[in-house]
């Protein structure tokens, strides 16, 4: 039986080594999961509610077993993991409590001899795709509102993260949930794509890159399913000439630099005006020299590796690039001593004298580099912040609100905050736009992807 190992970027071993799924154990699933949709759905709503629920509390239970896991499969700081717990937690418990209202008939006004509704009604099995970087954050946003809705789901999570996949499911069948209602496939690239032209996966959830979200779409060509898809991000903020400059700057170095750059909302530009940019440049140096690179089991470590050597080697080629085209870079990677080539562990990096020529400000980077570029006005700020193929999230920083909504209103992104950044609250739509994806998770708009409306129209006689 073919197997895959995930190697671990804190010291290059083999942390978890697992095998692939067999076509047989692949149909199986896929069969438990249709055979049980149906139960699932007839269940009230309060049943599929409290099975979710009991399931939160069981994973919370193991949030130490499972922050030190996260550490180890994908580099992030012990220091920070548990805080995957907590967002799980934290989105699960949003979606649970809004289920009714956004699971609720459309009851329409009265009209004379008839009674009309609407149902959202589930689609059947949800596969779920989930990746590495925010393995448990990710894959919630889609789950948990699956299974309140009536489907039933299979996971197919990052080679990376495998034991992910495999905590979430053992909660779940440790709080009740029916047999074949949640479960988990590891799969090949190849089997993946076989499983999502199954005719039993009625939707797909996908968190990836650009690449990854094309190859659903060839997947499902001809299908007429529906499909989620949060990709690549390459996020900007703004800091105006009257923003609070020591709020906007610790905000952003944390946006760039959190999971050392691994996330696809994270800030990869920023943009100041120049009445200011001296004063932004000179603090973020101040803050960005204060990180500690090193092993994420280290407590003390606040950056840790990048989750493969692979994806270092890109960062730097990408950073060596634009100071060769004339980018400076303004921090000594020997004041960092575990960067070191041919690893995972990869100094932060801010670089200024930057344009949109330069890869770094127009690539997806995912890594600790940060891009400062000076702009004269508003509109110039916007228009560059406007200048990507990306389109997830953006900021600005200004105390002027209702200026600060105005320029939002002109920003190309699914999320615009203000006077922060790099957050996810489960109660706004998760949603992007261009090559950032299509479809929305989260709220009580994220339900309706993963149900069809369903019309009664009864004539009264």
């Amino acid at each position: 039986m073919e197997r895959f190992q995930t190697i671990t970027p804190v010291d290059g071993s083999v942390y978890v080594e697992r095998p692939y799924a067999n076509s047989a154990q692949i149909n199986v699933t896929l069969d438990k999961a249709q055979t049980a949709q149906k139960h699932w759905q007839s269940l009230p709503l309060e049943a599929r509610q409290a099975i979710c629920q009991n399931a939160v509390a069981c994973f919370v239970a193991n949030q130490d077993a499972i922050a030190e896991e996260v550490s180890w499969m994908m580099g992030r700081p012990i220091a920070y993991t548990k805080g995957e717990v907590a967002g799980f937690e934290e989105r699960a418990t949003h979606m649970i409590k809004i289920a009714p209202e956004a699971l609720a008939p459309i009851m329409l006004p009265e009209k004379q001899g008839f009674r009309r509704y609407i149902k959202r009604v589930p689609l059947g099995t949800v596969f779920v795709i989930a990746p590495w970087n925010y393995p448990y954050l990710t894959a919630v946003n889609a789950i948990v509102p699956a299974l309140l809705a009536g489907n039933t789901v299979v996971l197919k999570h990052s080679a990376q993260t495998p034991l992910c996949a495999e905590r979430m499911v053992a909660a779940f069948i440790e709080a009740g949930i029916p047999e074949g209602v949640f479960q988990y496939l590891h799969l090949s690239h190849a089997d993946t794509e076989t499983v999502m032209q199954q005719e039993s996966i009625r939707h797909i959830a996908f968190t990836g890159s650009v690449p990854g979200g094309k190859v659903v779409e060839r997947a499902v060509a001809g299908r007429f399913i529906s499909t989620g898809l949060e990709l690549g991000g390459k996020d900007p903020a703004y800091i105006r000439h009257d923003a609070d400059i020591k709020n906007a700057v610790d905000t952003v170095i944390d946006g760039a630099f959190f999971n050392s750059g691994q996330s696809c909302c994270g800030m990869e530009r920023l943009y100041v005006h120049e009445s200011v940019y001296d004063d932004v440049v000179s603090q973020s140096i101040d803050l960005v020299k204060q990180y500690q690179l090193g092993r994420p089991d280290d407590p003390k470590t606040n950056l840790g590796p990048l989750v493969r050597t692979a994806s270092a080697d890109f960062v730097r080629g990408q950073t060596a690039e634009a100071i060769a085209q004339g980018a400076k870079g303004l921090i000594d990677a020997a004041d960092f001593p575990a960067d070191q080539l041919g690893t995972p562990y990869l100094a932060p990096q801010l670089l200024i004298n930057v344009d949109h020529s330069m890869r770094v400000m127009t690539e997806e980077t995912f890594g600790p580099v940060l891009g400062i570029q000076k702009v004269k006005t508003d509109d110039e700020a916007i228009r560059l912040m406007n200048d990507s193929e990306f389109g997830l999230t953006a900021a600005i920083f200004t105390q002027d609100e209702a200026q600060g909504e105005q320029w939002a209103d002109r920003v190309d992104a699914g999320t615009v905050f203000l006077n922060r950044c790099d957050y996810l609250d489960p109660a706004l739509a998760w949603v992007g736009v261009k090559n950032s994806g299509r479809g929305c998770t989260l709220s009580q708009i994220g339900f309706e992807q993963l149900t069809r409306p369903k019309s009664f129209h009864f004539k009264r006689v």
